[in-house]
């Protein structure tokens, strides 16, 4: 699974606009999101949709997450915005 090309981000801008209002989050470039110095939130892509995987609340791996759809969108920012604070 890829990295989330141009293309793919600039059909989440929305989602990444609400994702940069988050306290405790730095966007270090566009779509790759951290948390202390850490790896918090990224984005690929392939033909099945678009994922991100974000930081699991103990720190040590990832939950993917198919946000292709609003629902999927709108629960990762609800997870993100659980874990970032």
């Amino acid at each position: 699974m890829k990295h989330a090309s141009p293309a793919a981000l600039d059909a989440l801008e929305p989602l990444l606009a609400d994702l940069r209002t988050l306290a405790g989050l730095a966007e270090k470039s566009r779509g790759v999101f951290y948390r202390k110095g850490r790896a918090f939130l990224h984005f690929h892509e392939d033909p099945k949709g678009l994922f991100a995987d974000v930081r699991e609340t103990a720190g040590l791996d990832f939950e993917r997450i198919d946000i292709t759809e609003a629902a999927g969108r709108a629960r990762l920012l609800a997870v993100a915005r659980s874990r970032a604070g």
